[in-house]
């Protein structure tokens, strides 16, 4: 990499809680390059991307734009230097038209009747003279951005970009909601931005594209460099090596599971419109099942949906215990023995400001009334129980929730569900956030529930986690089921079969 690189990330530290997140990490980047940045989740791309468009600040390092030394304070500081974020959630104004959009930072103005006034016809000259740069001189640039397809609207955001100088685009998982066709468009347009000199961070868990769009990858495994390949001399052997490493030794219970019973959950042709089509599987008591997907892949649907906490028009058949099951509300999947532990444990799982004992009686305080009032007396004592079997580290039912560390957090969200008449358990990236510790003991604690007959459901973007801890893995891939592995399949095998999908 020559001393003039467009980029120049080094010896990049970022620490949380005294937490180390990146360790020495090192990004570069020339002029027209176009480099996939690749990890498995937690492996620390996106707070090196929030570093780098000035959202968080780094603790050392040196970050360079054009052989200067920056320092982003805000974003606005790096998009004034010419860094761009395209992030996954499209951002566009859907009332302004094309031409609004792309010129939104510099509106061309003109002198009114005392006062300046937008000059609507110079807008859409630029407009169409910066689409033409992308190969799109026949969009419309008079029409509502609304009116686009989801495609037209990324390259709506790429002519933004364009327009406001961006020399460095960062594009996170920008082909998630695109078609196959749409997403050859995205790469026409990149081959563009290449020949003018635009570069070109790309964060996607598509193997496939990563292997036909960039010139080089580099690899970030649990908050470090792990490899940095020319993608041409390289292929998805090595890289998916470099991003899953070796295992976690014994992270996840090595005893063999006894026989699973009868089937508990059974899925027929679900779907759920726009999200997931056709998906069929079945769950039995004491049986982890684990659903590995990635970004778009569906698996942050597929639970919710089966708990009755998805309301898009859903298809296909579902029984729970052999009888017909329709989830409508969570309340109906509560009730009906099923418990449900959210991804965004913060944001979904707890009430921070509620005490370890409210946290963990909350689904069923009916079961805790005495009379009119809620019972204190049984509700402490059920907590108590649960704090000793989880091994929940708290000076007692009565501390507050958010001064528990995330894992002790993410043990009272599994606590909450073990009460009488819950027999599955269907849990969203169950660990995390959480240190190796905690997951070590959640993992020995959901396999012990399965010894007493539960069945569990995980739903996890985390490779190693879903080919550690589970008796059998479906892989999702763009709501679809694509593979099925037994116990003992590598994350390697997992990883690999979204990889082929998306190759053919």
């Amino acid at each position: 990499m020559s001393s003039t690189a467009r980029l120049s990330m080094r010896g990049i530290d970022k620490s949380f809680g005294g937490v180390p997140v990146l360790s020495n990490v090192e990004l570069t980047l020339e002029a027209g390059e176009v480099v996939a940045l690749l990890g498995s989740n937690g492996a620390g791309k996106s707070t090196l991307v929030k570093i780098l468009t000035g959202l968080y600040s780094r603790d050392a390092g040196i970050v360079e734009v054009d052989g200067q030394a920056v320092v982003f304070g805000k974003p606005a500081d790096a998009i004034a230097a010419g860094v761009k974020l395209l992030p996954q959630e499209i951002s566009v104004m859907p009332d302004l038209s094309v031409g609004e959009n792309i010129l939104l930072g510099d509106l061309p103005m003109k002198p009114g009747f005392g006062f300046k006034q937008v000059d609507y016809k110079t807008i859409h000259i630029r407009a169409t003279e910066l689409l033409a740069q992308l190969g799109f001189e026949a969009l419309d640039t008079h029409q509502d951005v609304k009116r686009l397809s989801v495609a037209e609207q990324r390259i709506v955001e790429i002519a933004r970009a364009i327009a406001g100088q961006a020399r460095i685009l960062i594009m996170d998982e920008p082909t998630a909601a695109l078609t196959e066709q749409e997403a050859e468009l995205l790469f026409a347009i990149i081959r563009r931005l290449k020949q003018q000199r635009v570069s070109v961070v790309y964060i996607s868990h598509y193997m496939s594209e990563v292997f036909e769009i960039s010139d080089r990858i580099v690899v970030l495994r649990d908050g470090r460099n792990a490899g940095d390949f020319v993608t041409r001399d390289t292929n998805k052997a090595a890289v998916l090596a470099a991003m899953i490493g070796a295992t976690a030794g014994d992270l996840y219970p090595t005893e063999p599971p006894p026989p699973p019973g009868t089937d508990v959950l059974k899925v027929e042709g679900f779907g759920v419109r726009g999200k997931i089509a056709d998906v069929s599987f079945a769950v039995r008591s004491g049986e982890i099942l684990g659903i590995f997907g990635l970004v778009g892949s569906g698996v942050e649907v597929l639970g919710r949906a089966l708990y009755g906490a998805v309301h898009s028009e859903r298809s296909g058949q579902v029984t729970l215990d052999g009888r017909p099951y329709r989830p409508s509300t969570p309340q109906h999947g509560k009730e009906a023995g099923i418990g449900f532990v959210a991804a965004e444990r913060k944001k979904e799982g707890i009430i921070a400001d509620l005490t370890v004992r409210e946290n963990i009686a909350l689904p069923f305080q009916n079961r805790f009334t005495r009379g009119l009032f809620v019972s204190t007396e049984a509700e402490t004592g059920h907590a108590q129980n649960w704090i000793r079997d989880l091994g929940i580290r708290t000076r007692g039912p009565e501390q507050k929730l958010r001064t528990l560390s995330g894992g002790n957090q993410q043990k009272v969200c599994l606590a909450r569900w073990l009460v009488e008449g819950v027999k599955l358990l269907i849990l969203e990236e169950p660990t995390r956030g959480v240190d190796i510790g905690a997951r070590r003991e959640i993992y020995g604690k959901l396999r012990e529930l399965t010894a007493k007959g539960y069945a569990v459901i995980i739903l996890s973007s985390d490779v190693e986690e879903v080919a550690g801890i589970s008796d059998r893995s479906l892989v999702l891939d763009r709501g679809r089921v694509v593979e099925e592995f037994s116990r003992g399949v590598t994350p390697a095998a997992l990883m690999a079969a979204t990889a082929e999908t998306q190759t053919a």
